[in-house]
């Protein structure tokens, strides 16, 4: 099995839907070892709790630099033997050396089809408001690599979504996660597993 930790910030949808789809069998060789939270209230914690996951709570506030802060989150997951890295709803930003220790071994899903509405500042609700004031009629989310640019590395999946007259950023972003990124994570997520598997 590859081991795989996930890291949140907050409710952990993602979170739920890569646990329910690991229920079904669909995470391949694939096995959530451990939940990362930024946030020591992240309603994730509970979920991971639920499912019988071990969990850590690693906060930036506690370190006084983000290096430190890098170095803290990478010994964690390697004395959890943590093969690859999930991103779903992570706030806090991975500073090089963390990337540089998971290099190819970390993605990332985000609420768009990147190259639009991604980057700085773009994250959660904002991304929704930015599609529907720009009256894109599709839109959707990516699965990508996680690298040194926000937003910038390799794309893994994307799944295109319809914005629907009379949407509102909190539907569409609903609508998003329920067509789109609730399936392509743990797609993505297995595919990933899987290769790294094979190169053992």
């Amino acid at each position: 099995m590859v081991k795989v930790a996930v890291l949140v910030s907050g409710g952990g949808t993602n979170l739920q839907a890569l646990i329910d789809a690991q229920a079904a069998g669909k995470l391949g060789c694939g096995q959530i070892s451990l939940v990362v939270s930024s946030n020591s209230k992240a309603y994730a914690l509970t979920r991971a709790e639920n499912a019988g996951i071990p969990s850590a709570v690693v906060r930036r506030k506690d370190f006084a630099s983000g290096e430190e802060y890098d170095l803290a989150l990478a010994q964690t997951l390697k004395d959890n033997g943590i093969q690859l890295v999930v991103l779903a709803g992570f706030l806090s930003i991975l500073g090089p050396k963390f990337i540089e220790a998971y290099r190819d071994r970390i993605i990332n899903i985000h609420p768009s089809l990147i190259p639009s509405f991604c980057g700085d500042g773009f994250y959660g609700l904002r991304v929704h408001e930015a599609a529907l004031e720009k009256g894109v009629k599709v839109t959707g989310a990516t699965v990508h690599f996680v690298n040194e640019i926000c937003d910038g590395g390799e794309i893994i999946l994307q799944k295109a979504v319809y914005v629907e007259e009379g949407d509102t950023p909190e539907i569409l972003q609903r609508r998003v996660m329920e067509q789109a990124e609730w399936e392509l994570l743990p797609k993505a997520t297995a595919m990933i597993c899987e290769k790294i598997a094979n190169k053992k």
